[in-house]
């Protein structure tokens, strides 16, 4: 997630348009593109964007760079409440750089391996789609080309061991690309895994989202195969960022902004609605449907403006015909408390509206 993992994070002075300490890098000026508008060809991949409908992320589970060692651990019974409270999908963030040898051919851990197939089919048992990413690769961001043949040669791994997965298994190509990636190479660096991809995996539905920390702000230097229309774009949410992320340990300086309330007011509203109706503009110029893959206010707030802010956001979202993921199941941001085995029930509210 956008600066939300457990430990220590370094975060660069420009990262989110939020604050004037933390502000997004500027992307370069995409390149000069053919506009295509949705054609009935597409409907396809919208509706495969329409069943993920409202998912949740397992977040500190798999990314952490071993499996517990962030405080939880994916447990069966983790799907039972996903499904019985009404969500259709979970996203697994897994942080496969960790499980992957330094050298060629890039060897995947099998003992790994199988814990992930584990994962994948106790939701797939529930009827949830699930969606694989590569989460916390921080060396790709950090020096893009050193690491790019080992990149690679990972998704090729997880394709061909995915390859006859249903449709209901989606592959996100990598989250949050930011840093050195997102400026110079990222579109190249997501084009290459799509080719690589469709080698064994033809018709898989895949995730791709722009640099910048998959901000709405990077979708504009975003640039996808034209002639792969099985691409569902992926953007993060998290702003207002003083808000969200108040008290945040992994970030300088956000103690500062503890006590920040969202209490829904025009103003608040009208900066969320704008962000949202740029996303549209340049989804609907590019035909492309949209997967909000991470939103959420960290557990510093106050849990009646967490819930209103979480309302809103969700509700936006779904009348823009997004799907979404909230960040996440039951660390910081969760909805769900592991040591009670309970929702907190004002973000389940939120999430899932109980008038429905």
């Amino acid at each position: 997630m956008l600066f939300g993992c457990n430990g220590t994070v370094s975060v660069p002075a420009e990262q989110s348009k939020a604050t004037d300490i933390i502000l997004p890098p500027t992307s370069p000026p995409p390149p000069t593109r053919t506009v295509r508008p949705t054609t009935p060809a597409d409907d396809e991949v919208f509706e495969q964007n329409r069943q993920l409908g409202r998912g949740i992320n397992l977040g500190n589970m798999l990314e952490a760079p071993n499996e517990g060692e962030w405080g939880l651990s994916v447990e069966e019974e983790y799907f039972d409440w996903i499904k019985e409270a009404g969500f259709q999908s979970v996203r697994i963030p897994i942080r496969w750089s960790a499980h992957t040898e330094k050298d060629a051919p890039y060897t995947i851990d099998p003992q790994f391996f199988s814990r992930v197939d584990q994962v994948v089919e106790q939701a797939l048992q529930r009827d949830l789609a699930v969606i694989i990413n590569i989460h916390h690769y921080e060396e790709i961001n950090e020096e893009p080309r050193p690491q790019k043949e080992r990149f690679l040669a990972i998704w090729d791994q997880i394709a061909k061991r995915y390859q006859d997965q249903p449709d209901s298994v989606y592959f996100e190509i990598l989250n949050e690309p930011q840093g050195t990636l997102a400026v110079i190479s990222w579109n190249e660096y997501a084009s290459e895994a799509i080719r690589t991809i469709r080698q064994t995996n033809p018709q898989r539905t895949l995730i791709v989202g722009p640099g910048d920390w998959n901000s709405i702000n990077g979708l504009p230097g975003l640039i996808l195969p034209e002639n792969d229309r099985n691409i569902i774009v992926t953007v993060h949410y998290y702003l207002p960022f003083q808000f969200t992320h108040q008290g945040a340990e992994w970030v300088d300086g956000t103690d500062a902004y503890l006590g920040t309330t969202w209490d829904g007011t025009a103003a608040e509203n009208t900066l969320i609605l704008e962000d949202f109706d740029r996303a549209v503009k340049w989804a609907t110029l590019n035909g492309r449907p949209i997967f909000l893959g991470e939103f959420g206010a960290y557990d510093k707030a106050d849990m009646d403006s967490r819930a209103r802010w979480t309302d809103f956001v969700a509700r936006q979202a779904e009348e823009r015909g997004w799907s979404w993921a909230y960040w996440e199941f039951g660390s910081g941001f969760g909805a769900f408390d592991p040591e009670g085995n309970e929702w907190r029930q004002p973000l389940l509210n939120a999430l899932i509206p109980q008038n429905e």
